[in-house]
């Protein structure tokens, strides 16, 4: 990372700004929080980066040890990004970053929003108590990404893949998602509009819809 600016500070928190702290490293963890992605999909989850900057924040993000590149064995053959170990322990700070960033006054809600992205709010926005006798699979289809979400006990685990034996499927897009978790967008109507597709039949999705409430907006300063 030379010739990068730094805070020459010695404290930590500074440190892991000189690590993470760049324009759209912290982004490139959170699209690899739920497992390894090929350089094309990294492209396809942070559209606003080119590729000469995804190509630079990937170079630093593996020489401060908190990506790694390898090679899947065959048929696949291809090249993927995945966190170390040691960087996949930035989940929980991801994820309290967007619970925390949820509550601003000024988040776009009807700004495009990825599938990883959405995925991971759920986790940030995932309530036990609301959950409390729901245990269910739910396979979640976000154009091609797929999903599997598992919630038992009051904990919420979720994958990427293909979910066997699910109770419940959802197939939809992260826009209506977005508008049926965090909108006004009812039930009723994205499934006549066919933007939504549910196979439920133990009736499952209504509830898990609940599952995920906004936590209550930061009060902005009074300038009066």
């Amino acid at each position: 990372m030379a010739g990068r600016r730094k805070y020459d500070d010695g404290c930590a928190v500074a440190h892991g700004l000189d690590l993470i702290g760049e324009r759209w490293a912290l982004l490139v963890v959170r699209e690899l929080l739920l497992g390894p992605k090929r350089f094309t999909d990294l492209r396809a989850g942070l559209p606003g980066a080119s590729a000469d900057m995804l190509t630079q924040r990937l170079r630093e993000l593996t020489e401060a040890g908190v990506v790694r590149r390898r090679k899947l064995p065959p048929p696949a053959g291809s090249w993927v990004y995945e966190l170390t170990a040691w960087g996949a322990e930035l989940e929980p700070i991801v994820t309290q970053l967007g619970r925390w960033s949820s509550r601003s006054p000024t988040l776009r809600r009807d700004a495009e929003i990825g599938a990883d992205s959405l995925v991971l709010s759920l986790r940030a926005l995932f309530d036990p108590k609301a959950a409390e006798g729901f245990d269910a699979v739910v396979a979640l289809g976000l154009g091609e990404g797929r999903f599997r979400v598992q919630i038992a006990d009051g904990r919420l685990e979720i994958a990427r893949g293909q979910a066997e034996r699910a109770d419940a499927t959802i197939e939809t897009d992260p826009g209506t998602l977005s508008a049926l978790l965090y909108g006004d967008l009812p039930l009723a109507e994205a499934l006549q509009a066919g933007g939504l597709l549910l196979d439920d039949p133990r009736g499952l999705a209504e509830r898990f819809l609940r599952l995920f409430p906004l936590p209550e907006p930061a009060a902005l300063p009074d300038r009066s």
